[in-house]
Order: C-alpha cells, then sequence, then structure tokens
C-alpha cells in the first residue's frame, strides 16, 4: 500500500530533524577551527572527524568546503547586519545623527565580540575562495541601514557640500544607487561608501592590532570618525 504524501511527509519529519542538529553542530565546530586555524585552514576532514563522522558522509551536509564557508560567511553577515538593524531600529525616526550613531557603534561593538567570524567577511581573501552571488544580500544589510539614514536626511532637505572631486567620481556608484533603490544622488552614495568603508577601516585596524603602540583608545578614536562623518553630511553637533 502507498503512503500518502502526508504520510511520507511525517515519516521524513524525525529524519530532517536528526539531519538539521548534525548540520548545526557541524557548524558549531566549524565556527571554533575559524578561530583557531582561519578560513584557508578549515578542514572538513577534520570537522567530520570531531563530529564522529567518516570523511566522506560531511558531504551529505556540505558539498565543498567553499560551500561551507559561504554558510559559514551568510551567517556571519547576517548576525552582524541584524546587530547593526536593531541598534538603529531602538532609535527614534526623526534623530538622524542618533541613528547613524547608534548602527557605527553597533558594527564596532559586533566586530569586537565576533572577531573571528569579522576577519571571515572582512579579513584577507581565501586562497581559491569566490563568493557567490547568495552572500550579496546578507552582505549588503549594514550598508542599507546606513544609507537609509542619508536618504532621510536628504529627503528633509539636508544637502552636504559637494566638491569637484565628489561630482567627478559620484557616477562610480550609480549602479550600487540602483542596486540599493536609493533615490538620492551618486555623490551622496559615494559618500556613504567613504563613511561605510572608513568606519570599517578603524575596526578592522583595532580587530587585528594595528592600533597597538600608535592609538591608545581606539574607541574615542572612532567616535570622532563618527563625528567627522556626520559633520561632512550636515548632521553635525552644529548643522541645523
Amino acid at each position: 500500500m502507498r503512503v500518502t504524501d502526508a504520510g511520507e511527509s511525517a515519516q521524513q519529519t524525525p529524519r530532517k530533524i536528526a539531519r538539521d542538529r548534525k548540520q548545526q553542530e557541524l557548524l558549531e565546530v566549524a565556527r571554533r577551527h575559524l578561530g583557531e586555524v582561519g578560513a584557508a585552514g578549515l578542514s572538513l576532514r577534520a570537522i567530520a572527524r570531531e563530529c564522529g563522522l567518516v570523511s566522506s558522509a560531511i558531504y551529505r551536509y556540505f558539498v565543498s568546503r567553499d560551500a561551507l564557508l559561504t554558510v559559514l560567511i551568510i551567517e556571519a553577515y547576517d548576525a552582524l547586519g541584524l546587530h547593526v538593524e536593531s541598534a538603529e531600529a531602538g532609535v527614534p525616526r526623526s534623530e538622524l545623527a542618533a541613528r547613524f550613531t547608534a548602527a557605527a557603534h553597533a558594527m564596532r561593538e559586533w566586530g569586537q565580540k565576533n572577531p573571528h567570524q569579522y576577519a571571515l567577511i572582512f579579513g584577507s581573501p581565501v586562497p581559491g575562495y569566490s563568493a557567490p552571488q547568495d552572500t550579496v544580500a546578507s552582505a549588503s544589510r549594514v550598508g542599507l541601514v546606513l544609507f537609509a539614514v542619508l536618504r532621510d536626511a536628504y529627503q528633509q532637505g539636508i544637502r552636504p557640500a559637494v566638491t569637484p572631486s565628489l561630482t567627478e567620481a559620484g557616477p562610480s556608484v550609480s549602479q550600487l544607487r540602483q542596486d540599493f533603490g536609493l533615490d538620492v544622488p551618486d555623490t551622496l552614495v559615494l559618500m556613504g561608501v567613504e563613511a561605510w568603508s572608513r568606519l570599517h577601516g578603524a575596526i578592522a585596524f583595532e580587530i587585528f592590532g594595528q592600533f597597538n603602540k600608535m592609538v591608545s583608545a581606539p574607541g574615542k578614536l572612532y567616535s570622532f570618525i563618527i563625528a567627522e562623518e556626520l559633520t561632512r553630511f550636515g548632521l553635525g553637533a552644529g548643522s541645523k
């Protein structure tokens, strides 16, 4: 007698639960190995061995090392994005400078708490790995939060000063403006990209130890960078 589709689904549920649990176990071990050997040193065999699987069995969960890396990368981008989104969402919509500041500090906070995941997505490229299109949406989450503040400021009539060099370079981000659906000038998008990369640069310098014996209070430097960016956007303390 043939089992109905509903019956098949019901019978498969325990198997799926077991599979999901094992996959989460594999990911947990992979995250720990990430901190111990780095992304380039990740080994499916080593992860499988620690989880009590024969080396060939792990391919039922991840078809390759690159597939595992992609899952870890998306997971990291989403965790960072959620942390930043939550921080920014807790600020009243009318407080533009405070929204940008909350998002920027959340970026640094997440990086400090998750240095190995931060290194995975913002550190040295993994030899032989090319991130697939699947990672783009997750990687864009932080940028979308920052650009939303700039968009809202623009809609309120706030116009940052535009220099000749900014005007000349503006078209270089026209595709990004379209991809993000931003109804603002290219020059403002370029300023947003500059701020986004500047913030990440300061975070990376701190996490990777580049500020050692150079900056004694990285947190104060970071706050200074945020204040400078807000001033450039016309959202500084002295702005109207």
